[in-house]
C-alpha cells in the first residue's frame, strides 16, 4: 500500500459511520483553507497536504468510497504529478476536458448519496453553487463535525499562540478609531448594524496589529465584529498583554475582548438583537455565514477589503520606500552569485536562497520573508510554484537559466519580485521566449486605462507577445499586495479567471506584473514587478472617468544578456533604459555608502543602456 493509503482508509471508515450520529456520506471534501480562509496556513490547518501528500497552495481534495482526486490549478500540475501517489487522481483544474468537483460529483455518484464538508473551511460563495448542483442530481451536502482529518491526524499540531505586534501610525497612516469611522459610515449607507470580519489580514490591518501566527503572513487567529457603537475581538486572551491594550489607547478605540471559540454564540446574540442587517462576506465560511438568517444577511466583500487595497499617503510612501532597500538587497545576491559561480564556488538553489535571505535580513525594517523563495534552476524553473527541497536541490550554474522569485515583509511593506537570469550563454530559445515575456511584462506596465476598469480586461495585454508566437502561461498576471501584510491580497486582480469581487483599478492599489513561459522539464522564466496604480492625463482622460497607468517601484535590473534587442520596439527599447536609468539613479548612491564597490560595478554593467 503507498503512503497515503493508511490515511484515505481510516478517512473512509469514519465516512461510513460519521461522529455524533450523523449517518454515512459517499464522498468527503478537503479543501485548502482554514476557518479564515486563509491562502497560506498554519501547520495545524495543512489537512489537506496530510491526506494528499500534495503541500501546494492551492487545490481540493475528494474522497469517495473508491477514489481519491485532487483538483488544482496551473501552477502546480508538475508539482502535484510528483508528489501524488499511486492512490491518488490529478485533476488539472482549468483545462477544457477536466470536470469541475460538483460536475463530477452530480455525474458520478448515486441518487441519495450525501457528500460531507467542514462547513467551517468551505465559503458561503462555494456551498450555494455546490449544495444547488447536488440537490439537482438527487444528492445533498452535509456539513459534518468535527473535521474528519482531524480524527485521524495524530501528529497534528495545535493552533498557534504567538505574541502581537503593534503597528504605530508613522507606518500606518491612520489609527483605528478613524478606520472603524470609515468602516460604520459603509455599514450605516447599507443599514448594516452588525460587520462580521474574519478574513486575517483584514483584522490586523483594522486594528493596526500584526502577528507571527502563519509563516510568511503576519497576522494572527481572531474574529472581529464591529457595530454601530462597539468593537468585539475574538482572540485568546493570553495575547492582550499590557502593551496591546495600551495599544488600544493610542488608537482611541475601546475593545471588548471574548474568547476566540465564542465567535459563533456572541454573533447569534447580536444577531437577534440587531435592528438592521449583518453584513458578513460572501467569502466567510458556511458555518459562521448560516448563523444569520437570510432576510437579515448582507452579503458582500467588507469594506476593510477594500480600504486595505487602496494604501494611504503613509502605506503608500512606505511601500515604494521598502521596495528600495529590497532591490538593494536583490542586486547585491545576484551580483553575488555571478561572481561566486564565475569563480568555481560551489552555489545550490537552498544555499543561494539562505544568502538572499541573510542579504534582506540587513535591511532596515525588515521582519521576514513574505513567502517562501522560489530559487529554482534548470528544469526546476518550470514548476511555476517550485521551492527547493533536499531532495529537488539542483546547483546553479552557467550552464542553465536560474529563476528567483523572492519578497519580503518589512514595518513599512511587502515586497514580490520575479527575476530570471543566465550566467553563461542562453540559447536562441530560452532568448527568444524571454524577449517576448519582457514585451509582455513592458505593455502591461506602461498600459493607459479607464479608472475602476477590472484588472481581466488588461491581462491579454501581457500576454499578447507571447500569444503572437504561440506561447502562453498558467498563471495569473497580477495579483495585490499587501502593507505589511499578505503578499497576495485582494479584492482586485489581473488574470484570466474571472474575479467576481473585483471592484475596478483605483489609485493608490499596489499589484504584481508577471507574465511568464514555462518549457516543461526545461527552463521557466518569468519577470515580476511590483507597481503602483497611478494617475495619467491622456486625451479626454476617457470622458472625464479619469485615466491611470503604472509606475514601477521594483528596483532591480533586468538581465539584458537574455534580450533578442531586434525583437524589441524603439519605444520598449527606451522604456527599459529608462527603467535602468531610474534603478541606477536609486541604488547606487546607497552603494557607494555602504562602500559596495563590487555590486556597484555590477549594477553600472547591468543597467547600460541597450
Amino acid at each position: 500500500m503507498k503512503p497515503t493509503g493508511e490515511k484515505l482508509s481510516a478517512l473512509r471508515q469514519l465516512m461510513k459511520n460519521l461522529p455524533n450520529n450523523q449517518g454515512t456520506i459517499r464522498a468527503y471534501l478537503v479543501p485548502s483553507s482554514d476557518a479564515h480562509q486563509s491562502e497560506y496556513l498554519a501547520a495545524h490547518d495543512e489537512r489537506r497536504a496530510f491526506v494528499s501528500g500534495f503541500d501546494g497552495s492551492a487545490g481540493t481534495v475528494l474522497v469517495t468510497e473508491t477514489e481519491a482526486l485532487l483538483w488544482t490549478d496551473g501552477r502546480y500540475y508538475q508539482q502535484a504529478g510528483k508528489q501524488l501517489d499511486a492512490n491518488w487522481t490529478l485533476m488539472k483544474d482549468g483545462l477544457p476536458d477536466t470536470p469541475s468537483i460538483d460536475a463530477w460529483l452530480a455525474k458520478t455518484l448515486e441518487r441519495g448519496s450525501v457528500v460531507g464538508v467542514d462547513a467551517n473551511l468551505f465559503t458561503a460563495a462555494a456551498w450555494k453553487p455546490l449544495q444547488t448542483s447536488l440537490k439537482t442530481a438527487g444528492c445533498t451536502l452535509l456539513a459534518v463535525t468535527p473535521n474528519l482529518v482531524d480524527l485521524i491526524w495524530k501528529e497534528q499540531l495545535p493552533v498557534p499562540n504567538h505574541e502581537l505586534l503593534t503597528l504605530s501610525t508613522t507606518f500606518t497612516g491612520r489609527s483605528t478609531a478613524e478606520k472603524l469611522a470609515s468602516v460604520r459610515e459603509k455599514m450605516t449607507e447599507k443599514r448594516a448594524s452588525v460587520l462580521v470580519v474574519s478574513a486575517l489580514d483584514e483584522i490586523a490591518w483594522l486594528l493596526n496589529l500584526r502577528g507571527t501566527e502563519i509563516d510568511y503572513n503576519p497576522v494572527f487567529f481572531a474574529y472581529v465584529m464591529v457595530t454601530l457603537d462597539e468593537l468585539h475581538l475574538f482572540v485568546d486572551g493570553a495575547k492582550i498583554v499590557p502593551t496591546v491594550l495600551e495599544h488600544f489607547r493610542e488608537n482611541r478605540v475601546e475593545v471588548r475582548v471574548h474568547p476566540y471559540g465564542d465567535v459563533h454564540t456572541e454573533l447569534q446574540r447580536l444577531t437577534r438583537e440587531s435592528t438592521g442587517l449583518v453584513w458578513i462576506s460572501s467569502g466567510s465560511s458556511y458555518a459562521l455565514t448560516a448563523l444569520v438568517p437570510e432576510e437579515k444577511r448582507f452579503q458582500n466583500i467588507t469594506p476593510i477589503e477594500l480600504m486595505k487595497a487602496v494604501k494611504n499617503v503613509t502605506e503608500a510612501k512606505g511601500m515604494r520606500d521598502c521596495h528600495v532597500r529590497d532591490g538593494l538587497a536583490l542586486c547585491q545576491y545576484l551580483a553575488w552569485l555571478e561572481r561566486t559561480i564565475a569563480a568555481g564556488t560551489p552555489v545550490t538553489e537552498i544555499s543561494g536562497a539562505a544568502e538572499l535571505e541573510r542579504l534582506r535580513s540587513r535591511q532596515d525594517r525588515y521582519k521576514g520573508l513574505s513567502f517562501a523563495t522560489i530559487s529554482a534552476s534548470g528544469p526546476n524553473a518550470s514548476i511555476i510554484h517550485y521551492h527547493p527541497l533536499p531532495e529537488t536541490n539542483r546547483p546553479i550554474t552557467n550552464q542553465e537559466m536560474y529563476l528567483c522569485d523572492s519578497g519580503a515583509q518589512y514595518l513599512d511593506g511587502t515586497t514580490d519580485v520575479t527575476r530570471t537570469v543566465h550566467f553563461g550563454q542562453p540559447s536562441d530559445e530560452e532568448i527568444r521566449a524571454f524577449t517576448h515575456v519582457l514585451k509582455g511584462q513592458i505593455a502591461l506596465g506602461t498600459a493607459v486605462f479607464p479608472r475602476k476598469v477590472e484588472g481581466r480586461f488588461l491581462d491579454s495585454i501581457a500576454r499578447k507577445a507571447l500569444w503572437d508566437i504561440g506561447l502562453d502561461y498558467g498563471h495569473g498576471t497580477g495579483h495585490g499586495v499587501g502593507h505589511f501584510l499578505n503578499v497576495h491580497e485582494g479584492p482586485m486582480g489581473i488574470g484570466i479567471r474571472l474575479m467576481p469581487n473585483d471592484p475596478g483599478l483605483e489609485e493608490n492599489m499596489f499589484l504584481s506584473n508577471e507574465p511568464g513561459y514555462y518549457k516543461d522539464g526545461q527552463f521557466g522564466i518569468r519577470i515580476e514587478d511590483i507597481v503602483q496604480v497611478v494617475t495619467a492625463d491622456v486625451g479626454t482622460n476617457f470622458d472625464g472617468r479619469g485615466a491611470l497607468t503604472f509606475r514601477t517601484v521594483t528596483m532591480c535590473p533586468i538581465q539584458t544578456r537574455l534580450i533578442d534587442v531586434k525583437l524589441l520596439t524603439d519605444e520598449e527599447r527606451e522604456h527599459l533604459n529608462n527603467y535602468h536609468d531610474q534603478v541606477y539613479e536609486t541604488l547606487a548612491p546607497l552603494l557607494r555608502s555602504a562602500a559596495d564597490h563590487e555590486t556597484l560595478a555590477w549594477l553600472k554593467r547591468e543597467t547600460a543602456p541597450i
